[in-house]
């Protein structure tokens, strides 16, 4: 042991042995260096380690200098270092000052490959945890792309989905407020996407520069894409854009990305499940309106948005004349494109903010919000009846068919919902017994107060 000599040691480490004057300049380092920091000792002498330092990391790094200087040894400090070829590198660094040499000595232990597997457990974690808080996809993918960004330098990311038809579309992009926002290349991003997916493994792109150009052109573009695995085709795919030559990182983008997919994949299929669930739980399934629960949840909620406002609203009670004689002689089928066909007619006439829901059979109900005191629903019920003026051509068949419609008012009428639905019921079987294809007001409406009276 004593023919070996200390440098002989300091040659053999894997840590590399660092020594800077206190300016930060590089003084001397080990072989070990090269390995870490892709700088060659010869190379490295007279530079300045806090240049070498990654921009978010240099305020701290500096003030840990600081500490050192002043005489407190330092065993347990992290932080980045950009490499010669501009990848990121974590560093655990020990380090002392030599006050009668005026030197720092310090010990580099490259920690990048375990911070970067913590970084992908907390990744699944988050991905884990943020399937459980998001109130629905598109906050879900949003929640994903944050996990994403704070991860790896991107200029954007995006998520594209195969739809229940199974066409591939973007459900989302966006690009982190801290660097350029990219060119949208929508028609190209897609196609790209959809090749991904048939691919079924991960994909890397240049999207401008030849291949020379991009070892020394910073800003150009490079699309990484990562399909979402599922049991018989990909549900979608990942797709991260970022620049060739800053950060270097696409490496550690697609390791990552591959690393989550199955697990995003995972998740955002459960999320899917969910939304179906609970769309099935409150839309009517043949015409995809809402169903008799969320219509009331929808007139709770109006009829308390009216009395805090002291507007009006309107409920118009629709039954379709006749249509019995449909189902007999044409056929149940042919009954429920009929009901699919009166479900687009009557959202044609309303407004987007106004609520069409079906009650079940041939009950159609439609919530008129934000009505002016005074003012008569009766125009919207007649823009009804002119639109069932028209005939339905269903599969070769011309069909004609009428409604009866009964109007009730808040507060004219009503201030419960229930007894303003009864009362646009009973209204409508009015309508129907003086020979249907007609609407009728129930009694006692347009006092032009919108002043709610005690709740009956």
């Amino acid at each position: 042991m004593q023919s070996i000599s200390a440098q002989n040691v300091v040659d053999l480490l894997l840590d590399a042995v660092c020594v800077v004057d206190a300016d930060s300049r590089v003084v001397f380092v080990s072989p070990a260096f090269e390995r870490i920091f892709g700088y060659t000792p010869e190379e490295a002498v007279g530079m300045r380690m806090l240049d070498l330092v990654h921009p978010g990391d240099l305020s701290a790094t500096e003030q840990q200098v600081q500490r050192v200087m002043s005489g407190s040894p330092q065993l347990q400090f992290e932080n980045r270092y950009v490499r010669k070829d501009g990848a990121i590198v974590d560093i655990l660094w020990t380090a002392r000052w030599l006050p009668d040499r005026q030197l720092r000595v310090a010990v580099a232990h490259d920690i990048t490959q375990r911070k970067r597997t913590e970084s992908m457990h907390a990744a699944m974690y988050a991905i884990s945890a943020a399937a459980h808080t998001a109130a629905g996809l598109p906050e879900l993918l949003e929640q994903i792309h944050h996990i994403i960004a704070d991860r790896i330098a991107h200029v954007a990311f995006s998520v594209a989905l195969r739809d229940q038809h199974g066409t591939v579309g973007v459900r989302y992009r966006a690009a982190p407020g801290s660097v350029e926002q990219a060119s949208p290349i929508h028609r190209q991003e897609e196609a790209w996407c959809a090749e991904v997916m048939r691919q079924g493994t991960s994909m890397r792109r240049t999207l401008q520069g030849s291949a020379t150009d991009l070892r020394t052109d910073p800003e150009a573009l490079y699309w990484l894409g990562v399909p979402l695995p599922a049991t018989d085709q990909p549900l979608g795919a990942l797709m991260l854009q970022g620049r060739v030559g800053r950060d270097n990182q696409s490496e550690q983008a697609r390791e990552l990305l591959e690393f989550v997919a199955a697990q995003v994949a995972m998740v955002i299929e459960r999320t899917q499940m969910h939304e179906r669930l609970r769309h099935m739980a409150q839309y009517d399934q043949l015409t995809r309106l809402p169903n008799r629960a969320l219509f009331y949840d929808r007139l709770q909620i109006a009829v308390a948005r009216a009395r805090r406002e002291q507007t009006q609203l309107a409920l118009l009670f629709i039954d379709l004349d006749r249509f019995k004689e449909v189902n007999d002689t044409l056929g149940h089928t042919m009954g429920d494109r009929l009901l699919q066909g009166v479900a687009q007619r009557l959202q044609d006439c309303v407004r987007g903010s106004d609520t069409v829901a079906r009650l079940g059979g041939d009950e159609f109900v439609v919530l008129l919000e934000g009505m002016p005191c005074g003012e008569s629903p009766e125009p919207m019920a007649q823009k009804m009846l002119t639109a069932f003026s028209q005939p339905f051509e269903l599969e070769r068949t011309t069909l004609h068919i009428q409604p009866s419609i009964g109007i009730a008012l808040y507060p004219d009428h009503g201030t419960h919902e229930s007894v303003l639905l009864s009362r646009a019921d009973e209204a409508m079987y009015t309508a129907k017994r003086g020979g249907g294809n007609r609407s009728f007001l129930y009694p006692g409406g347009l006092g032009g107060q919108c002043d709610a009276p005690p709740l009956n």
